[in-house]
């Protein structure tokens, strides 16, 4: 198993995050009382690949890779706050706001915290897309467990 990949599987912060996941699933689960669903994955197998796999690489490639890359290396970008750089905080709030085009505004809103988990992981493992994309991975699979998309939506 190579090196990063060894230092990845043993990073308790990494763990914590994926724990992070299933406590957030459990708080919107009991805001929110969604019905649970998994007919839409057997309708739909191309759908689930899509919003599980698909979706969260592209993102993380263009908002993680790209976006906060960039930003990283623009004068201050990279000056971490609380853990936070600024570049992983820009990169959230316009990760958001793309989302506003396909959630409501709390849902779209409530992206803001996973999104700095994420970017969190892409400079704690300098710039490495690995960790952010398998936590997106999970995460979106969590929701849309909870919140069954309409296959006529896609």
């Amino acid at each position: 198993m190579p090196q990063k990949l060894r230092n990845l599987v043993s990073d308790w912060m990494f763990r914590l995050a994926f724990i992070a996941a299933l406590l957030f699933w459990a708080v919107l689960y009991c805001f929110d009382s969604p019905q649970l669903s998994v007919d839409w994955i057997v309708a739909a197998p191309w759908l689930f690949v899509s919003l599980i796999v698909v979706q969260p690489l592209l993102e993380e490639i263009v908002f993680r890779g790209g976006l906060q890359s960039w930003l990283s290396g623009q004068g201050r970008g990279y000056q971490p706050t609380f853990g936070l750089t600024s570049a992983n905080l820009i990169t959230s709030l316009i990760f958001v706001t793309m989302h506003l085009f396909y959630h409501s505004p709390l849902m779209a809103i409530l992206v803001f915290i996973p999104s700095l988990i994420f970017g969190y992981f892409r400079d704690r493992y300098d710039g490495w897309l690995v960790p952010s994309i398998l936590l997106h991975c999970f995460y979106n699979a969590g929701y849309f467990l909870l919140y069954a998309p309409s296959t006529n939506q896609f």
